[in-house]
């Protein structure tokens, strides 16, 4: 199969290269720049030019493959709403382009879209549409209706020692400002994935996923952010502390957004549909493997 990757670059995406590649797929890379071209080259992947703003690029890669991987997004937390937006036209010029040829669209979502008080978020839980991406999976949705084999890939935070997700922030956070903090108790919960499982996910939603299904790539439903902040602490050998939620925007800026919200998901469903068993390192395995102080 011949499998059009946006997001091919960045870290996901550099990771589900080579899984594609061993199972025996082509792999074409969307590429903004020069030096983007040149690592996927090495990769192994073939280059199509173009970017998540570039429709018509999005269309031309779609049109000329056998399957979609959308992984892509502008990771500018600042502007998330319009960055949402982008990822939104996105899917639907992905979509357009495979309209009924029952070709595979993997799309990108997060676990957070579908928050369920009292319990951990299902597969078969709706987006919130008070989230701004949830039209990314309403899209998704449309394109399996129109004849896609568009599935939504929900994922939690993407890990190894190197980058964790929202994670990364929160090292930055307390690297700047001297303590390791989270929001009151701190027994709020964030669900996990190592890079490599995620991406051997990826390659089984290609291959087996089906038309309008919604899968979670997780392998801890939740690791309290505490225990998060306090391997942070570890790691940086600086003091570990609670915020209260007034103190919360001071701290965290734009990620205070997201630090108190409790999103614990499941993937038991998922792992029965795909037969995905995840195996990798845990989450605060990743952060005490760090080395916090290399640049």
């Amino acid at each position: 199969m011949r499998v059009f990757l946006t997001g091919a670059t960045g870290f996901i995406g550099s990771a589900i290269i080579p899984e594609l590649i061993n199972a025996g797929h082509q792999v074409l890379g969307l590429a903004r720049s020069e030096e983007g071209a040149r690592s996927l080259n090495a990769a192994g992947a073939q280059v199509h030019r173009g970017h998540l703003e570039d429709l018509e690029s999005l269309r031309s890669g779609a049109a000329m493959s056998d399957g979609v991987i959308h992984c892509a997004f502008i990771h500018d937390f600042s502007k998330f709403k319009e960055n949402c937006e982008i990822d939104t036209h996105a899917v639907e010029a992905l979509g357009s382009a495979l309209a009924g040829s029952d070709r595979p669209l993997v799309v990108t979502s997060a676990t957070g879209m579908a928050r369920t008080p009292g319990r951990p978020s299902t597969e078969e839980d709706a987006p919130n549409s008070a989230i701004p991406r949830a039209p990314s999976e309403e899209a998704a949705a449309s394109a399996a209706a129109r004849g896609v084999r568009a599935s939504v890939m929900r994922l939690p935070q993407v890990h190894d020692p190197v980058k964790q997700g929202l994670i990364t922030y929160l090292i930055a956070i307390a690297r700047e400002k001297g303590v390791s903090a989270y929001i009151g108790d701190g027994l709020n919960r964030w669900p996990a994935v190592h890079v490599l499982d995620c991406a051997r996910f990826y390659k089984l939603a290609l291959e087996k996923g089906t038309a309008g299904a919604r899968y979670h790539a997780v392998a801890e439903e939740g690791v309290p952010l505490r225990e998060i902040a306090e391997a942070i602490g570890r790691g940086l050998k600086v003091p570990v502390v609670s915020k209260s939620p007034e103190e919360a925007d001071e701290y965290f800026g734009w990620l205070g957004l997201f630090v108190g919200s409790d999103i614990p998901a499941s993937s038991t469903l998922t792992q029965k549909r795909l037969g995905w068993r995840p195996t990798g390192p845990g989450l605060i395995s990743d952060l005490d493997q760090m080395r916090y102080f290399e640049a």
